[in-house]
């Protein structure tokens, strides 16, 4: 007996694909599958620090921006679990990533489209068809859409000596580096970085915490987020079309400019960290355990797991030239990478300087049939904008992925 054609195939479920299968599960006739290679949903699990929060609005969840009426909406998870009024009496200046966590598990449970604990292997074309091989199976479908996600981007200095000891923030609560009593630099001056300083610090330097905790960052200062009216404009349909239409080089000036729209630090984290510092300086007995290096530049690691030598360049009167560490943290970002089972498809694809050539409908240039596409969620900033990896357009982009899809509108974007 044949296997199915599904009219597409989704690899990876994190949050953009587990929101194109939220709005595909409603219409009628789609079949769509979902893979993932880990055995079941997790966002960012590395990161879920308990007092950790988004960035953005509850309203900017899997579904609501182009459906309302969704019922994989937060909206819908809250009354689904009688939390409403609760929620709306705790007032949170922001939902807690572990609620909204909690939010993606519930509606990843209610999507009979995913599989998880399957990895794709290699991916081809043929016969009209794209063909997934996995280790049981062959996957056939007239459309691809990849969401594998970004890759932790770890500088080169550091690769060596990886490990327990030395790991980047991704890993940070899976791997639970042993830091009680011990030296603990922390690396990188964006939110992952201050949320891991401001959980780290709250701990008593004598018991849980850390004996000394240092913070370095290569930025000026440690700059707050741009969460301004017109900042959010940036995360607008109307504008981040804009931004697609725009040359090449006008858009790599934007995403430089625009860059703490983004990836600056929350305010009210901020204004944590200042005052633990301050606590630790005048109200407890451990002066200098916190060290905050803005404007500072690791430029060589020496020595072994444990008994790490960080030389670093640094501005100030008081700047230090090397920092010993027990263990190092890295909150030195993302990137994206082409997954590995593209190896056979990824020769056929457009770029340009070496970028991939993303379209109107976020579906791939390549030099296959029109009518077979493959789509990219969240790996499209440089022809997106700083808007591309976060989460304010999700429900948006995947509603556009899916009307180019079904050759229709079925949502208003």
């Amino acid at each position: 007996m044949d296997r199915p054609v599904f009219d597409y195939a989704a690899v990876g479920v994190g949050p953009a694909n587990l929101s194109l299968a939220a709005l595909a599960d409603p219409v009628p006739g789609l079949r769509g599958i979902h893979l993932e290679r880990r055995a079941g949903f997790s966002w960012h699990p590395g990161m879920l620090l308990p007092e950790a929060t988004l960035q953005v609005s509850h309203l900017k969840d899997l579904v609501t921006l182009v459906d309302p009426t969704s019922r994989f909406s937060f909206l819908a998870f809250l009354s689904a679990h009688n939390r409403l009024y609760d929620f709306l009496a705790a007032d949170f200046p922001a939902v807690l990533r572990t609620e909204f966590d909690q939010y993606l598990q519930w509606v990843a449970g209610r999507l009979p489209s995913l599989v998880f604990g399957t990895e794709v292997r290699e991916a081809d074309f043929r016969d009209g068809l794209f063909r997934l091989r996995t280790d049981d199976r062959e996957v056939r479908s007239r459309h691809l859409v990849l969401g594998t996600g970004l890759t932790p981007r770890v500088p080169g200095l550091f690769r060596p000596h990886l490990g327990p000891a030395v790991l980047h923030s991704a890993d940070f609560l899976l791997l639970a580096p042993e830091v009680a009593g011990r030296r603990v630099v922390v690396v990188g001056g964006g939110q992952s970085g201050a949320e891991i300083v401001r959980h780290l610090a709250s701990g008593p330097g004598t018991t849980g915490g850390p004996a000394s905790l240092t913070w370095v960052s290569r930025r000026p200062s440690f700059l707050p987020l741009d969460d301004s009216p017109f900042a959010n404009d940036l995360y607008s349909p109307a504008y981040v079309r804009h931004f697609h239409g725009l040359p090449a080089e006008r858009r790599a000036r934007l995403l430089d400019r625009q860059k703490y729209t983004s990836d600056g630090i929350d305010l009210a984290v901020l204004q944590d960290l200042h005052r633990l510092r301050y606590r630790s300086e005048h109200l407890g007995a451990d002066p200098g355990r916190l060290r905050f290096l803005p404007d500072c530049t690791v430029t060589g690691v020496d020595g072994v797991a444990g008994e790490l030598k960080l030389s670093v360049d640094c501005e100030g009167p008081d700047a230090p030239a090397v920092l010993a560490a027990d263990v190092v943290v890295l909150c030195t970002g993302y990137r994206y990478e082409l997954p590995a089972f593209m190896t056979a498809l990824g020769p056929r694809l457009g770029r340009t300087d070496g970028l991939l050539d993303v379209g109107e409908d976020f579906s791939l240039v390549w030099d296959g049939p029109p009518g077979n596409r493959i789509y990219l969620q969240n790996g499209a900033r440089h022809a997106w904008g700083v808007a591309d990896p976060n989460l304010s357009l999700l429900a948006w982009r995947s509603a556009v992925v899916l009307n180019s899809l079904l050759g229709e509108t079925r949502y208003h974007v």
